[in-house]
């Protein structure tokens, strides 16, 4: 019987190693807009041109992604974000813009279960943008699930990272976000750094202020604004946050883009829920494991009922 057992698991060994690739990953410039490479893994990884074109930093990221994504590399499919992808969001938003040699942020988005998402932000190396901060720009575009990591081979503020952050979650599930909704995160995202450039308050009290302004706009139902730039400074006094004009206006702008596409981020939102519970999302270990198992058991079964057999 143990032999028997024993014969079945490298049959199945053998039989997965036919069917299951050996790795999935894709890597693929931002400039293609081929979001089908390997649709049925769930795990994400984008890197900052800047970064993946280093050996030494793309080593650093890596390590950090394995050890803080817990994830296998060669199982996740991996894209790049270039200086022209970034300045296309930037150049309207911040009037900013970057060459190739500052692309160093990256990212990781997990889908491979149905949580809540998860931000986890390297804080050695972003300097700016919190994970809370990630967090709120990201539910504007209709994204509340999976786990995301993002970190960088040396400082960098962090803006461009939400760029990277949607194109994982793009390339994971296959389908493209809306452009509203990615202009909408990422001003809001530009927007609070810039506030705290401008003022003395503290990441927490720039959180806050999105966060309360946000919720307070969603319960008035409003794309006014005015009534939006009242709002903003009500909470500003409210916390002792000095804004200038022109950060008002600006958070004005961007929460106003945010409520004015929320139609939209329900829809991402419910196509983002149908990926994560459909049998795609379901990692390539665990689609081996519960494989194996069940291959196991019902052998085990039959086992068993030959030896009762014999015995009877």
């Amino acid at each position: 019987m143990k032999g028997t057992i024993i014969g079945l698991i490298i049959l199945i060994i053998i039989g997965i190693g036919l069917f299951v690739p050996i790795s999935s990953t894709n890597i693929a410039s931002n400039n293609s807009n081929d979001n089908n490479n390997n649709l049925e893994n769930p795990i994400a990884i984008t890197y900052g041109e800047t970064t993946f074109n280093n050996n030494n930093y793309k080593t650093v990221v890596d390590d950090y992604f394995k050890h803080n994504g817990r994830i296998n590399l060669e199982n996740a499919n991996q894209t790049v974000i270039t200086a022209y992808d970034v300045n296309k969001i930037s150049r309207d938003i911040s009037q900013r813009t970057y060459n190739e040699n500052q692309i160093l942020s990256c990212a990781m988005v997990d889908l491979s279960n149905n949580n809540d998402i998860t931000v986890d932000v390297d804080q050695s190396t972003i300097t700016t943008v919190t994970a809370q901060m990630y967090k709120s720009a990201l539910s504007s575009s209709g994204i509340t699930k999976g786990h995301v990591v993002v970190t960088s081979p040396t400082t960098a503020t962090g803006e461009s990272a939400l760029a990277g952050v949607m194109k994982s979650y793009e390339t994971a599930t296959g389908t493209p976000i809306p452009e509203e909704l990615k202009n909408a995160a990422n001003k809001e995202i530009y927007t609070q750094s810039e506030i705290l450039e401008d003022t003395n308050a503290s990441k927490e009290d720039v959180e806050k202020l999105i966060n309360q302004t946000k919720e307070e706009v969603a319960k008035k139902n409003t794309t006014d604004q005015q009534t939006i730039i009242t709002i903003i400074n009500n909470i500003a006094s409210n916390n002792n946050i000095n804004l200038t004009q022109n950060n008002v206006n600006n958070l004005a702008d961007s929460i106003g883009q945010t409520q004015s596409v929320q139609d939209q981020a329900a829809s991402y939102q419910n196509q983002i829920s149908q990926y994560v519970n459909s049998p795609k999302a379901q990692s390539i270990f665990d689609q081996i494991m519960s494989y194996i198992q069940s291959f196991i058991n019902g052998n085990s079964i039959n086992i068993n009922n030959n030896v009762n057999t014999t015995k009877n």
